[in-house]
């Protein structure tokens, strides 16, 4: 932390901080933008799953040949912050933006804020090599960073400033500069709205008066997101460790992902499942979900991410998190749209270790009326959820559950 810098320094670091939002901002705009032309190709052209094998082979031999050292991605980021030893190395960024883009080009189901994450703070990273930064303070950047690509590229940077501080350790949340980390987020945020990045935009959702039966029910569905977050990352780590078993040369590793992905594409036959899903998200906020969709899912996505293939986790959860939320309105007396927004926040909440930044999320893009019930949806499903999350490099203070004194 840096309470105690004298006014030059914090002037210096709030500096620092602004070169540290446009970096991640910039980032974010080329991403989405590229991420939007792509996804456009794909839904013209269904025919490109069947190259997804190639592209998956054309990953893993990318990252083999110049990436052996930031393939660990998210989990390389948090271990340089709880032990800062080496910059990040500059390629990380258009390696992961390359591998994130061609995964979704050829149909496979992943997110992007994972990506952005990347981005931001490997850039923030770079400040580095070119500012008076010491070796312990680069945890600064690589936290502001994280946070203004994962604001960014959503939208949320309240939120965004938040995931930063909230993503490195279950059980605490370390307020590491919490003032860099909301000056980098809003001017990551700011820089993709000034250069016009595409966002999605959710509708706002009015919930019911907040009641003794109402927070009943939400409490509920927030226990079944976090069994599905639970679920998840067991399935997710699952596949990950079973195809590293069977696949004796890493670099193969996503070609047997691909042709695994293509497989149950053509046994779903539809292709709903491929790529972020945002027009399934969408239709779950109107109406009730088939119920096998978040089934479908995070089937797609634990294969596509757990054989190597690049992106994030954020929308594929959303997507679990909305139409779980949307089916289980057929037995819950709540209205679908609450149900699909809380699960959309409370499910990457309690997968990422991060409920608070996902609720923060929720008011933000579906409206401040929804913050009482996504607190308790979102702390609720980070309870049950189990202490270890998506990134495996995250710590564990405490046990979620073990008792307060």
């Amino acid at each position: 932390m840096m309470t105690n810098l004298n006014l030059p320094r914090r002037l210096y670091w709030v500096f620092l901080s602004v070169l540290t939002g446009v970096l991640a901002g910039l980032a974010a705009s080329v991403f989405l933008f590229a991420l939007e032309s792509v996804t456009e190709i794909r839904e013209a052209r269904h025919e490109l799953i069947w190259g997804l094998p190639l592209a998956g082979l054309f990953i893993g031999g990318l990252y083999h040949l110049f990436g052996r050292e930031v393939a660990a991605g998210h989990n390389l980021i948090l271990d340089e912050i709880h032990d800062p030893k080496k910059i990040l190395p500059l390629r990380m960024a258009p390696l992961v933006l390359v591998g994130t883009v061609m995964t979704h080009l050829f149909g496979g189901s992943a997110g992007r804020e994972g990506t952005a994450v990347q981005m931001g703070s490997s850039l923030a990273d770079q400040l580095s090599r070119f500012f008076r930064v010491e070796n312990g303070e680069r945890r600064l950047l690589l936290v502001a960073g994280a946070g203004a690509g994962f604001g960014a590229a959503i939208g949320a940077p309240w939120a965004g400033a938040v995931f930063g501080m909230e993503m490195l350790a279950v059980g605490r949340l370390r307020l590491i500069a919490p003032l860099e980390c909301l000056i980098a987020s809003f001017v990551g945020s700011w820089t993709c709205l000034v250069l016009g990045a595409p966002h999605t935009h959710y509708p706002q959702v009015i919930p019911p008066e907040f009641s003794f039966a109402t927070s009943v029910w939400v409490l509920a569905a927030g226990i079944a997101f976090g069994l599905a977050a639970r679920g998840f990352v067991a399935l997710t780590h699952g596949v990950e460790a079973a195809l590293h078993r069977l696949v004796r040369v890493p670099l193969l590793t996503p070609f047997v992902g691909g042709v695994l992905v293509l497989g149950l594409t053509l046994l779903e036959g539809r292709g709903r499942y491929a790529g972020l899903g945002i027009p399934v998200i969408q239709e779950a906020l109107r109406e009730p979900a088939d119920p096998r969709a978040p089934f479908w899912k995070a089937a797609f996505t634990a294969l596509t991410l757990g054989s190597g293939f690049k992106g994030g986790e954020f929308i594929p959860l959303v997507f679990i998190g909305a139409t779980l939320g949307s089916a289980l309105s057929l037995g819950l007396p709540l209205p679908v749209p609450l149900l699909a927004a809380l699960g959309c926040a409370a499910i990457f909440g309690a997968a990422a270790n991060t409920p608070l930044a996902c609720a923060i999320m929720a008011m933000e893009i579906f409206g401040p009326g929804i913050g009482p019930y996504a607190l308790l949806a979102g702390f609720a499903a980070y309870a049950v959820s189990g202490d270890h999350g998506i990134y495996r490099a995250q710590r564990v203070h405490r046990s979620k559950l073990a008792p307060r004194y």
